[in-house]
């Protein structure tokens, strides 16, 4: 595991050293508009950012995933590498970190655009044709009720009371 993570730019790499890093090279404004993360919007200090990537697990990963793919540029991570937190990835011997991607506010709105129309393209597809993406059924109204009323049923029916006073919950 430990020879895996030699290869990983993440291995030993302190958080407030790589917030250092990324805030060096991009700015805060740059950050908070790729990663959308107040701690780089709101009154943001290196201090403040690694406390509460410390405390919040998804918005470290998100950082750390941004350090590894915009900053160092490593190869892309495959659908089993990414299923895994990003400082237990390791890459292949060889690979090394590239020079960053310079990021600009709008290449970052375009590349956001870009992401929101290949989703709602591949949801379009996904998903069949109507308001709430199939056939009518009939009044949803009625179809509610008839299934709250069953499911009432059910319930009842399973939590009948017993008949034994000496017995009173049917054990």
């Amino acid at each position: 595991m430990i020879e895996l993570q030699q290869n990983n730019p993440l291995h030993g790499l302190k958080l407030e050293t790589m917030i250092t890093e990324l805030v060096d090279f991009y700015d805060w404004k740059i950050l908070f508009a790729a990663l959308k993360l107040q701690c780089f919007n709101q009154n943001p200090s290196i201090e403040s950012c690694v406390k509460f990537l410390k405390k919040t697990e998804w918005a470290r990963e998100k950082v750390e995933n941004f350090y590894l793919y915009r900053f160092k540029r490593m190869p892309k991570a495959t659908a089993r590498e990414f299923a895994m937190k990003p400082r237990e990835r390791g890459f292949a011997h060889g690979v090394k970190p590239r020079e960053p991607q310079v990021l600009t506010l709008e290449l970052i709105e375009q590349m956001q655009a870009k992401a929101a129309a290949d989703y709602a393209a591949k949801r379009s597809i996904d998903k069949p044709a109507g308001k709430f993406g199939g056939k009518p059924r009939g009044d949803g109204e009625q179809r509610h009720k008839r299934s709250s009323e069953e499911g009432y049923a059910r319930r009842m029916k399973k939590r009948a009371p017993s008949q034994d006073p000496s017995n009173p919950w049917g054990n």
